[in-house]
């Protein structure tokens, strides 16, 4: 998702004036989940809702899997591919520019971002990794809309390989949305997330259909007497169309579920095992990743993933190196190449919410595209999660965050510009 509710049974939260800062919502400090069993005011649950909203969720963002059902993303046996270390000391201390014109170090950065951790990888080599919090080497994170660049990527393998037509009807795969407003899209929109929906993700309003998704595929609590859908793919056959299909970039975490869906139909395999035999396991990972499932153990292809910091720079770094990595081609060249070119900008252009933060951006097989000078393209998700590839400057940063605020759109203006001096720097030497 590329928001989240920050609190299933009230949208509303503080104002920015109001929210702790980093240190002051540190999990560990406010002792949330201590004891056995915690305190009633330490303990966080999935049934009110508590999980999702802040400071709790700088908790709970690690440990997703104790919320929700989940399945597992397994790696490969044997020893993890190498990610050989060359660490330096001096990045805390860069200074840059944020968008709002407020001049911050790479420290303050990541401390106002609200990281749980982060890695920067310097031609394959880790140059930072630090964790805050609840954050851990050896802990999965939620990732959030992250995991809709894996789904994305699978996709793009399938139609570079001949698998998948990207002109093919939706519907022709699965039939259960011929009536929906899938019935008219293709796969390729799918993919591009060029679908007129009659649909939302404004979190602000407790009407909006991302609340109903949720609470059809089990995210959110369901109220005493819900009768609504109680599957994603009931939900998804209830969306109709609104407006055109292929004219206009807009982003719903719901199509990424239908590409999911179409994945699974396609291969006849659950996306957990495609992603672990055609990802996972050839890029050597540490530890098994997770992904989150709805009540006919449907995939959550939209956001369901929780992975380690280090296991997904292995992914950002086979992407940086054109698919190559673990000395074999986890993904075609060609597939990457698609990927870096990007979409049509004038369909991103049209997207009003993402044109103060990411002007001349664009987006193509669930990756966004940056379209500067350094090529650099990124996998995005809620609170803070993402994957940030530089091919310019060898460069990829992969960081996880539980930010009071969901949409990537307001982490932007600091993010953006401080991903881009680390870049600089270490393109300096």
């Amino acid at each position: 998702m590329q928001d989240t509710p920050q609190n299933p049974s009230s949208p509303s939260q503080p104002t920015p004036a109001t929210w702790p800062d980093a240190h002051a919502s540190d999990p560990r400090a406010l002792g949330w989940m201590q004891g056995s069993p915690p305190p009633a005011d330490k303990t966080i649950r999935f049934d009110d809702g508590s999980f999702l909203r802040f400071p709790q969720l700088r908790w709970s963002l690690s440990h997703l899997r104790e919320f929700v059902p989940t399945t597992a993303i397994a790696r490969a046996p044997g020893a993890p591919s190498e990610l050989p270390l060359a660490l330096r000391d001096d990045l805390d201390a860069l200074h840059f520019t944020s968008m709002h014109g407020e001049t911050l170090s790479w420290r303050e950065a990541l401390l106002r971002t609200y990281y749980d951790g982060i890695l920067v990888l310097h031609r394959g080599r880790v140059v930072q990794e630090d964790y805050f919090g609840e954050g851990a080497a050896e802990r999965g994170h939620a990732l959030f809309s992250v995991t809709k660049s894996f789904v994305g990527t699978l996709a793009a393998v399938d139609v570079q390989q001949g698998r998948l037509d990207p002109q093919q009807p939706v519907a022709e795969l699965l039939p259960e949305l011929r009536h929906s407003a899938y019935g008219s899209a293709s796969v390729r929109q799918v993919m591009d997330m060029l679908i007129g929906l009659d649909y939302s993700e404004d979190y602000a309003d407790p009407q909006a259909g991302i609340w109903d998704f949720s609470r059809a595929g089990g995210l959110l609590p369901r109220p005493e007497g819900y009768a609504g859908p109680r599957s994603y793919g009931e939900f998804l056959a209830t969306l109709r169309q609104q407006g055109e299909h292929g004219t206009a970039f807009a982003y719903k975490t719901v199509n990424t579920q239908v590409l999911g869906w179409l994945l699974e139909r396609l291969h006849g395999q659950r996306l957990a095992d495609q992603i672990s035999q055609q990802l996972w396991q050839p890029l050597g990972t540490a530890h098994d990743a997770a992904i989150s499932q709805d009540p006919t153990g449907a995939a959550f292809g939209g956001g369901g993933m929780s992975a380690t910091v280090r296991d997904l720079a292995r992914f950002g770094e086979m992407m940086r190196l054109r698919g190559h990595f673990n000395g074999r081609q986890v993904v075609p060249e060609a597939v990457v190449a698609d990927i870096e070119a990007g979409g049509q900008r004038s369909h991103f252009a049209q997207a009003e919410g993402y044109r103060a933060t990411l002007p001349g951006w664009s987006y193509r097989s669930m990756w966004w595209v940056s379209h500067n000078t350094h090529g650099a393209y990124m996998a995005r998700g809620v609170h803070g999660q993402c994957i940030y590839i530089d091919p310019a400057a060898e460069m990829v940063i992969v960081r996880t965050g539980s930010h009071p605020v969901a949409s990537g759109v307001s982490n932007d203006p600091i993010t953006l510009p401080a991903f881009a001096a680390v870049a600089e720097a270490l393109m300096r030497g």
